[in-house]
């Protein structure tokens, strides 16, 4: 059977409302359609492509191999297709979604906040992923428009379809109890931390490019990463187990202050957190126009990209950054 040359997007929105629902009749009502058309552009996509996209029973709907290979292709013409649509209707830009990580943390916040007064009549909606790993997945899904976080320790096939924009060099941290012996410090040497164990998010499957950036770190420094632990979720778990384990916690500067520990800059060298902001490739949207600007504008200003005299990045995010 010939490949198809043309699709109509209906029937990859058909096919993606039943993959997600995985019943043919909640798609159909999410889709404001009545399930006889559903099912009909269902069949006829599988049609078209020559494959079986579902294994239907009288109980249940699942994704057959080729409903599995088919869903993130699917999802990213649907995305490229929103893109065009919130590019060229005046006056029906949907929202731009922009992951800053997480509400404390500054540099993404920042720039949010600029994009906005640049671009008024925009909505930029802010979302937290806690980590580029977990929202690159979410990138490239279509599901979320932009997000910051270190490019560079992405995996190659994600990078592979995500643009990126160099924001920010950001000098790291270490949150201590406030009764460790490094707390008394103004600055903590690199070298003071020889012999500790440090906790850096191991285990924590959304923020691998910020593990692996530590793990090099540490490595220079004779400073051991702390086992992988539960994903602390909100301020209150994370001093429970912070007190519990007694662990130092890398961190950036712009960290925020939790009850009964310090923060301190890490010096001797100042280690940076190389900080892009990143879209998907192909995006088109006034509000990334603005992010863009403003990310730019910030980092002018405020020197953001240049490294401290003697700054530690791996050498894998030099070409990233721009040297």
């Amino acid at each position: 059977m010939p490949a198809p040359t043309d699709m109509d997007p209906r029937l990859l929105r058909a096919f993606v409302a039943v993959a997600e629902e995985l019943h043919f009749t909640r798609a159909a009502a999410r889709l404001y359609v009545a399930q006889q058309a559903l099912s009909r552009d269902v069949r006829r996509l599988e049609r078209e492509l020559g494959a079986e996209l579902f294994v239907r029973t009288t109980r249940q709907v699942t994704l057959t191999p080729d409903g599995v290979r088919l869903l993130p292709l699917a999802r990213r013409v649907l995305a490229a297709q929103d893109d065009l649509l919130a590019a060229f209707v005046p006056g029906q830009s949907r929202p731009l979604l922009v992951d800053v990580n997480s509400p404390g943390l500054a540099t993404g916040r920042r720039v949010l906040h600029r994009a906005r007064e640049l671009a008024p009549d925009c909505e930029l909606m802010a979302r937290y992923e806690s980590g580029l790993t977990g929202a690159a997945a979410e990138l490239l899904a279509g599901r979320l428009d932009a997000s910051f976080g270190r490019f560079a320790g992405l995996d190659p096939a994600l990078r592979s379809g995500l643009a990126q924009q160099p924001v920010r060099y950001e000098p790291m941290a270490v949150v201590l109890p406030d009764d460790h012996p490094l707390a008394a410090l103004a600055e903590v040497p690199l070298a003071a931390l020889a012999g500790e164990t440090v906790y850096a998010g191991a285990g924590n499957p959304r923020t691998l490019e910020w593990t692996d950036l530590a793990r090099r770190l540490f490595e220079e420094y004779g400073v051991r990463l702390a086992p992988p632990l539960p994903l602390a979720v909100g301020d209150e778990e994370f001093e429970r187990i912070m007190a519990k384990t007694r662990h130092p916690v890398l961190a950036v500067v712009d960290f925020p202050a939790l009850p009964r520990t310090v923060r301190r800059p890490l010096v001797d060298p100042v280690p940076l957190s190389p900080v892009s902001l990143v879209w998907r490739k192909g995006l088109v949207h006034p509000a990334l126009d603005a992010l863009r600007r403003a990310a730019a504008g910030l980092a002018a200003e405020e020197g953001w990209l240049r490294r401290p005299a003697g700054g530690w990045i791996p050498a894998m995010d030099e070409t990233v950054m721009g040297g």
